[in-house]
C-alpha cells in the first residue's frame, strides 16, 4: 500500500482546490483524472501530490480502508466511475462525492454500495474554488460508520466559525439534499440582489458607482453577507479595454445548473410553498429566452420608468424590502428541510445547518446568527414566526410594500420581493380564499368539499 491518507478523483477547478487544501494540512493525496495530461501538468506544479494514470494504480497509493472522494459532473460521470472503481475496492472503504448531485441519485447510490459492504457518503461542498482551496462549507450525508472513517480529515479542511464548518446532518442522501436547499437560498438571493441593482440603476437612474456605494453600505449592516460583498467587488470592476463598469458589458442571459430547479420541484412533491426560489428559477429561464424577449418588447413596448417616482427614501425602502425577502429566503428553505427530514426519514440537525453555513458557504451572512439561534432555542415550524424574526419583519413591513409599488409604478420586475411578500401576507392570513377554489372543484369535477360549520365531506350540485 502507498500509505496516502485520501484520493481524489477529478481534477477540475473544485478537485484541484480540494487537493491543494489536503496536502496544505498535512495529509498524504493521490489523484486521477480521466484525461492523464490534466494529472501530469497539475502534479509537476504540486509534486508532492501523488500522481496515478489508472484505477488499479489509484486504489494501490491508499492506506485501508481507502478513503476516496470523487469530484465529478454530477451524473453519468459519478455512475460511470463507481461501476469501475468498486471492484477494486474492499469492505468498509469509504466513497465520497463531493459533487452537486441530485439526492435521489444519492440516495439509489448508497443503497447499491451498501449491498457491497462499502460506505458512500454525499458531501455538499460549498464555497467555490476559493472556499475549496481554503476552507468550505461540508454538509454531510450517509453512514455514521463512514463519516467516522473521515471526519478527522473533513474537519480539518473545513473552514471555521464557531467551530469546523462540517457536520453530519443525516443519513443516505441528507447530505446532498442540504446542499441542494443552500443553492436553492443562493439562487433567491442572487436574483433579489439582481432586483435592487435593476430598481437603482433603471427607475432610479443611478451610476453603477453609486449603486456600488449603496451596496457597500448595506453589507456593513444587516444585510452583511458574502453575496453582497461580491456583489460590491462586480460593481468595482471596471472593463480595460473600454473603461467602463464591466457588469455594464455582461449579456444579461444567466445560466444554471440545475440545483435551483431541483429544489422547487421537489417543493412541489413535497406540498411546501417556496414562491420565492421558484421566481428565482423563473427569472433565470426568462433571462435565457432573449430573443423572445426582444421581440416582446416590439411587440408590446417597454416601461419608460418615471424617474419622478424614485425619490430620497427609495433606497431605505428597497433595503427594507430587500432585508425582508432574504429572511424570508432563508426561511422558505429551512421549512423545505424540515419537511423533507419527516418525510425521508434524514432528522437533519437545522441549527447545525445554520452554524455550519456561518463560514466557506457562499450564502453565509450576518443573518445565520439569529437564524441558528432561532433554530436551536424556539424551533418555529417557519422562521418567520419565531421571536427575532418577526421582530424584524414587522417594522420592515410599510417600507417593503412601498418599495413594491414603486417598483411596479415604475415597470420594473421584482419578481423574488414580490413573491417573498405575498407569501409572507398568504403565511399569516386567518383565511384564504381556498373556499372557492373547493367550491369550483366540487362544481366541475364532484371532488367535494369541507365545511367550516361541520365536520365530514360534502357534495353539492352547484348548477341547481
Amino acid at each position: 500500500m502507498g500509505g496516502k491518507n485520501i484520493g481524489l478523483i477529478g481534477l477540475g477547478v473544485m478537485g484541484q482546490s480540494l487537493a491543494l487544501n489536503l496536502q496544505r494540512h498535512g495529509f498524504g493525496v493521490a489523484v486521477f483524472n480521466r484525461t492523464p495530461q490534466k494529472t501530469k501538468e497539475f502534479t509537476s506544479r504540486h509534486p508532492e501530490i501523488m500522481p496515478t494514470y489508472s484505477l488499479e494504480a489509484f486504489v494501490r497509493e491508499l492506506d485501508t480502508p481507502r478513503r476516496v472522494l470523487l469530484m465529478l459532473t454530477a451524473g453519468p460521470a459519478v455512475d460511470e466511475t463507481i461501476r469501475a472503481l468498486t471492484p477494486l475496492l474492499s469492505r468498509g472503504d469509504v466513497v465520497m462525492d463531493g459533487g452537486n448531485s441530485f439526492f435521489q441519485d444519492t440516495e439509489r447510490r448508497a443503497q447499491n454500495l451498501e449491498a457491497q459492504g462499502l460506505h458512500f457518503l454525499g458531501i455538499g461542498v460549498s464555497g467555490g474554488e476559493e472556499g475549496a482551496l481554503k476552507g468550505p462549507c461540508l454538509m454531510v450525508g450517509g453512514p455514521t460508520e463512514g463519516y467516522g472513517q473521515v471526519s478527522r480529515i473533513l474537519t480539518k479542511i473545513a473552514a471555521q466559525a464557531d467551530g469546523p464548518c462540517c457536520e453530519y446532518l443525516g443519513p443516505r442522501g441528507a447530505g446532498h439534499y442540504v446542499k441542494m436547499v443552500h443553492n436553492a437560498i443562493e439562487y433567491a438571493i442572487i436574483q433579489i440582489i439582481a432586483e435592487a441593482y435593476d430598481f437603482l440603476t433603471r427607475a432610479g437612474e443611478l451610476e453603477i458607482s453609486k449603486v456600488r456605494e449603496i451596496f457597500d453600505e448595506w453589507n456593513h449592516g444587516e444585510l452583511g453577507s458574502f453575496l453582497f460583498e461580491i456583489a460590491v467587488e462586480v460593481l468595482g470592476k471596471m472593463d480595460e479595454e473600454k473603461r467602463v463598469p464591466l457588469v455594464t458589458l455582461v449579456s444579461d442571459r444567466a445560466g444554471q445548473k440545475g440545483t435551483g430547479r431541483w429544489a422547487s420541484q421537489n417543493a412541489m412533491d413535497l406540498g411546501v410553498p417556496v414562491p420565492t426560489i421558484d421566481a428565482a428559477v423563473a427569472a433565470r429561464n426568462l433571462s435565457a429566452m432573449k430573443d423572445e424577449r426582444l421581440n416582446a418588447a416590439k411587440v408590446l413596448g417597454t416601461s419608460r420608468p418615471p424617474t419622478s417616482r424614485f425619490h430620497a427614501g427609495s433606497v431605505e425602502s428597497f433595503r427594507a424590502a430587500v432585508e425582508a425577502s432574504v429572511i424570508v429566503s432563508y426561511a422558505q428553505g429551512f421549512h423545505l428541510m424540515s419537511r423533507a427530514s419527516e418525510h425521508y426519514g434524514y432528522s437533519i440537525p437545522l441549527g447545525k445547518v445554520a452554524r455550519i453555513w456561518k463560514g466557506g458557504c457562499i450564502i453565509r451572512a450576518k443573518m445565520l446568527d439569529p437564524i441558528t439561534h432561532a433554530l436551536e432555542t424556539e424551533e418555529p415550524r417557519n422562521l418567520i414566526v419565531s421571536t427575532e424574526f418577526a421582530g424584524r419583519l414587522i417594522p420592515l413591513d410599510p417600507k417593503w410594500r412601498e418599495a413594491v409599488k414603486q417598483a411596479k409604478a415604475a415597470g420594473i420586475p421584482i419578481p423574488a420581493i414580490n413573491a417573498s411578500l405575498d407569501y409572507c401576507d398568504a403565511y399569516r392570513s386567518e383565511r384564504l380564499p381556498a373556499n372557492i377554489i373547493q367550491a369550483l372543484r366540487d362544481r366541475f369535477g364532484a371532488h367535494g368539499y369541507e365545511r367550516i360549520d361541520k365536520a365530514g365531506n360534502f357534495h353539492t350540485n352547484w348548477s341547481n
